[in-house]
């Protein structure tokens, strides 16, 4: 099941993110595809709000990911840096995907085949406009084929 959005300003992309922040469960993954620049952490900031998040969110490019407190904690890694997927194992990634928080991914290409089977995957492509983004929404999975369907209530 797919959903495409059309945001024309950050506000509009946090806001969206925010939409979906409120929608996500404990082990809930959204996986965040875009080229660089492209505002998946700008979408990122919007589902911090909407867990209930009140501190700053910035890409974790050098720690691989941060950990947020709120409603429900948000993992939130950026796996651009990383080389081999296999360092994902020496941080635990695990405890992070399968524990009592939503995890958050940038660069999600690089989990190999680490890919999680059930996921909502977040695409987000700049438009000619500077501000404009088209978001598309893929499920995998019933929870998150429910989640997209929610979104629009």
């Amino acid at each position: 099941m797919e959903k495409v959005y059309t945001s024309n300003s950050r506000e509009e992309t946090i806001k969206l993110g925010e939409k979906l922040g409120r929608l996500l469960k404990k082990r809930d993954i959204i996986l965040l595809y875009g080229e660089l620049g492209s505002g998946k952490t700008v979408f990122t900031k919007g589902i911090a709000k909407g867990l209930e998040i009140e501190e700053p969110i910035t890409s974790p490019t050098f720690t691989l990911v941060n950990e947020h407190r709120g409603r429900i904690p948000l993992y939130h890694f950026d796996l651009y840096r990383l080389d081999d997927y296999t360092a994902l194992y020496d941080i635990g990634y695990e405890e992070y995907f399968y524990d009592e928080g939503v995890c958050a991914v940038e660069w999600p290409e690089r989990l190999g085949p680490l890919l999680p089977k059930e996921r909502l995957e977040v695409v987000i492509q700049k438009e000619k406009n500077e501000e404009e983004r088209v978001i598309l929404f893929k499920a995998f999975g019933k929870r998150y084929e429910g989640i997209l369907k929610e979104m629009d209530q």
